[in-house]
């Protein structure tokens, strides 16, 4: 889902996208310039990664009808937002605190997720009937707790990379986190400590250790490995909660011991790991034709909400027959259609202003900004003048 990065997260000094120098006068260009030099194994990544979190929020009403997509549910909630959450790591490892890059934060995390936490508000007052919802800052609604949770770990990405063991020492975050029924839920601080690994996790990776888990050995393996990981959900689906995968929750809040709490994290975290490392090994590494909606998924992420919950007020789930095996087939389809649709470029220029706004009047320009460009020899109707994006 979403939870999960999307186009909000800035490419990192190693990473497959690179600076792309932007002419004042082609914003188009620019644009252009910078898809090509996209990697198109994460963009196909994360939007497999964007359809299976569609996917997830269209089965939650079908579940409790249905053994098979309940196991399913749970088995995708399993890696699902890790996957993402893990991407979004490893893309946000050049996030060094200085002005620019916490300017990006600012506009594509921080604004979006002020507007869309008052937008599902606003949306769910009508269609879960409950007119005096207040607008909380401090409490995500539904999806919006990836926003608020990005926001944190970006922020302290400088002290993970600055230590010896950041790994071990995010996943003793986490279990300390299930340790307490009293976090509270302002900006869901629960998922943002449980989750916190995932995002390390992908602060530490490398490009080989995608390549690694991309070889023929690891692709057969991860078949046989998913299968069972099927297999297991579906036999455990009657005996135990999946809730340990939402990251949301206390041990006490689940209704286990305090110290079973540590005990899950690490279990789930490895469990989790290993599905990542399966869906990872297996997503495409060319340009296919869903590549370039790679580019797009946080808007497909923010906006198939408001599908998700309307389709519930609508009565879209009324139907018998969507209840039946034919009828979880067909919500799986239209899921992945809507929010495919949801990722394409005409919809993105459309919301472009509240998912990536242009914000520049409301800060101060750096100082290289503001330096003197020699004049230069140039083609008649040209500009002179760049600016770089990192």
């Amino acid at each position: 889902m979403s939870q999960p990065q999307t186009t909000a997260v800035a490419p990192a000094k190693d990473a497959p996208r690179t600076a792309v120098p932007e002419t004042a006068g082609s914003p188009h260009g620019a644009r252009e310039a910078r898809a090509k030099q996209r990697d198109a194994y994460f963009d196909n990544a994360k939007y497999l990664a964007i359809v299976l979190v569609a996917i997830g929020h269209a089965w939650e009403p079908l579940r409790d009808d249905s053994r098979v997509v309940s196991a399913l549910y749970n088995f995708v909630y399993a890696f699902h937002m890790p996957a993402f959450i893990v991407i979004s790591g490893y893309f946000s490892r050049s996030f060094d605190a200085s002005p620019g890059r916490v300017r990006r934060l600012v506009t594509g995390v921080a604004v979006p997720y002020v507007v869309f936490e008052t937008a599902y508000t606003l949306f769910t007052r009508w269609t879960d009937g409950v007119p005096d919802r207040p607008i909380s800052l401090l409490d995500p609604l539904y999806l919006t707790w990836f926003l608020a949770a990005l926001f944190v770990w970006r922020l302290t990405t400088p002290l993970w990379q600055r230590m010896r063991w950041p790994l071990p020492i995010a996943l003793t975050v986490a279990a300390l986190a299930t340790l307490s029924p009293s976090i509270g839920n302002d900006l869901d601080l629960q998922r943002v400590l449980q989750f916190l690994p995932y995002f390390v996790l992908g602060l530490c990776l490398r490009p080989e250790h995608f390549r690694l888990v991309r070889r023929w050995p690891v692709r057969l393996l991860a078949l046989p490995v998913l299968g069972g990981a099927v297999a297991v959900s579906y036999w455990a689906e009657p005996r135990m909660t999946g809730a340990w995968f939402y990251h949301r929750d206390s041990a006490r809040e689940l209704g286990a011991s305090a110290w079973f709490g540590p005990v899950m994290t690490l279990a789930a975290f490895g469990f989790s790991m290993v599905l990542v490392a399966c869906f990872l090994s297996w997503v495409p590494g060319r340009r296919l034709w869903f590549t370039a909606l790679g580019a797009g998924t946080l808007y497909g992420y923010l906006l198939h909400g408001f599908v998700a919950q309307g389709s519930k007020y609508w009565g879209w789930y009324s139907p018998d027959w969507i209840h039946r095996p034919l009828g979880a087939v067909t919500v799986t389809l239209a899921a992945a259609a809507v929010v495919t649709l949801l990722c394409t470029p005409p919809v993105r220029r459309v919301f472009r202003f509240v998912v990536e706004p242009d914000m520049r009047w409301a800060f101060r320009r750096e100082p290289r900004e503001r330096l003197p460009v020699p004049a230069q020899p140039r083609e008649p109707g040209t500009r002179t003048g760049s600016r770089a994006l990192s």
